[in-house]
């Protein structure tokens, strides 16, 4: 009885030992950001047409981002408000999105990026277009895509960090020139939500340009320049050239309202669209046909690298 029970003491600790081994092997297989579902998330967004508030676009297009959501969240929260349109004279619900992931997690970060989009080409060279909503699909839907890609990622691979990704609208809804009727969303969040700290957040707007070029936004390395360091390091380390290691314009956009609030924040955002021309951003040519799926990864895959290799 002794050597049967030597033989299958030593088959159970070969067993433990392959399962170990297949267990640390399984725990450092990388993740994979995977481009094509993103660039079907874009997709999926743009053929609802415009998502400008108010529209049928805007309608259809915030429940399909509250389902799929529901998919892979911990909890989905709506966080509807009223915004007054005192040029127009007319009042618009608008809804931010938010879906926590491992809730009662610290510390916590922050994903974000806006999923309204342009309610007039008021840039486009056509000047019988500038009253036309946009597509926006490199201006509010390709941040989208990379986070309902991410939010994928985090239900199958439950990270050791808690992560929210909040969905702002009523960003590009503004007058340009009148910043107090833009980061509608974003400002209502920071209002509502005081007892909230994250470590710091990141904002993603613009990230599907097929000539990718991400240099550190302005506001960024001002208020956040730690931030900014270890993700343009994280981007070296994968060889994505695409994150400039140069200092870009200042963009008014939602992470300056979360920074005032005190979250540090920083924005991955390609301004140039498509280049210094600055051509497509507020024209009829925000259209897939100018975006890359190439971009939604590169972005994936830094953050990804982030939340799962670097932690907080």
């Amino acid at each position: 009885m002794k050597p049967k029970r030597r033989g299958v003491r030593l088959l159970l600790m070969v067993w433990i030992g392959v399962g170990m081994f297949v267990s640390s092997s399984t725990a450092q297989m990388p993740i994979a950001f995977d481009e094509s579902n993103a660039w079907q998330y874009l997709l999926k967004q743009v053929a609802f047409g415009p998502r400008n508030p108010g529209s049928i676009g805007h309608r259809q297009c915030l429940q399909f981002l509250k389902t799929e959501l529901r998919r892979y969240a911990d909890r989905v929260i709506e966080q509807p408000f009223m915004h007054y349109d005192a040029y127009r004279g007319k009042t618009l619900v608008m809804t931010n999105v938010i879906a926590r992931f491992r809730p009662k997690v610290e510390p916590r970060l922050l994903l974000c990026a806006h999923w309204d989009t342009r309610p007039f080409a008021d840039r486009d060279p056509n000047p019988a277009n500038r009253q036309t909503p946009i597509l926006g699909a490199n201006d509010g839907a390709s941040g989208v895509a990379v986070l309902l890609e991410l939010a994928r990622i985090l239900n199958r691979h439950p990270p050791s960090i808690g992560v929210d990704i909040v969905l702002f609208d009523g960003e590009d809804y503004g007058r340009e020139g009148h910043l107090e009727e833009y980061f509608l969303g974003s400002r209502y969040f920071v209002q509502n939500n005081d007892r909230y700290f994250p470590q710091f957040a990141i904002l993603l707007d613009m990230v599907g340009d097929a000539d990718l070029q991400l240099p550190q936004e302005g506001f960024s390395v001002l208020y956040a320049p730690e931030v900014v360091k270890r993700v343009w390091r994280i981007a070296r380390s994968l060889g994505y050239s695409e994150f400039e290691d140069r200092v870009g314009l200042q963009v008014n956009d939602d992470h300056v309202v979360l920074n005032e609030s005190g979250i540090p924040t920083i924005n991955i955002i390609d301004f140039q669209y498509p280049d210094a021309s600055h051509r497509f951003w507020h024209t009829l040519q925000d259209v897939p046909a100018n975006c890359s799926p190439r971009s939604l990864k590169v972005v994936g895959d830094v953050l990804i690298q982030l939340i799962y290799e670097e932690g907080l």
